[in-house]
């Protein structure tokens, strides 16, 4: 699959490099495509150029910057209509003590409303890069819950999420997404404040 992802920060990065040795091709959108990051990126195999030619390339496009840069980072990607996009952001407040957003809404529900036409599902934002690098702890995967609408594009989604390594489970409708970022404030809450948890822990489900 061509993947553009957007933000070359840990998550983007960590994504990009398991997704590469499933032979996924990879191409960066940065704001400094000639920056030392992007040099790095380059040598390591990647594609790496501004947002808008990263997301004409991609047939999926990777939404892995900052929440506060999102926005911006939509408007720079030019015409997503019909493209499927996984939203990996939280709209975290300052002090990770909450979402940023209105009560009822999501991150995701945001980004569905500035990429016009474009197809948004949430992942990716449940827990840390160390999982996203290593998703499985002894012989079990750590779960990635994906929230959509659109049937076809989930199965993609679902695919690329399998594809790190992760237990890929459907949480349903794109109105799940606020449920999953919640997720998110307890996984950075309990990494830091949980004895004997820090960052590498994650979470799993188990069956009878």
């Amino acid at each position: 699959m061509n993947i553009a992802i957007i933000g070359a920060g840990r998550v983007g990065t960590t994504l990009a490099h398991a997704w590469k040795r499933k032979d996924h091709d990879i191409f960066f959108g940065v704001r400094n495509p000639n920056g030392n990051k992007s040099t790095q990126l380059v040598a390591e195999g990647f594609q790496v150029g501004t947002v808008a030619s990263a997301s004409s390339f991609g047939d999926i496009v990777v939404l892995a910057t900052p929440w506060r840069a999102a926005q911006d980072a939509i408007n720079a990607a030019g015409d997503l209509s019909g493209k499927v996009i996984i939203d990996c952001t939280n709209p975290l407040k300052p002090d990770l003590s909450g979402l940023d957003v209105p009560s009822g809404s999501s991150g995701a529900a945001q980004i569905a409303s500035w990429a016009k036409g474009a197809r948004v599902f949430k992942a990716f934002n449940q827990t840390g890069t160390e999982n996203m690098a290593e998703p499985v702890i002894g012989s079990h995967p750590a779960v990635m819950f994906v929230a959509g609408d659109d049937g076809d594009g989930k199965a993609t989604v679902i695919q690329l999420v399998s594809d790190v390594g992760f237990e890929a489970v459907d949480a349903g409708p794109l109105s799940v997404a606020r449920s999953l970022e919640e997720l998110a404030v307890l996984w950075i809450h309990l990494a830091y404040n949980a004895p004997g948890l820090d960052r590498n822990y994650a979470f799993a489900i188990l069956r009878r």
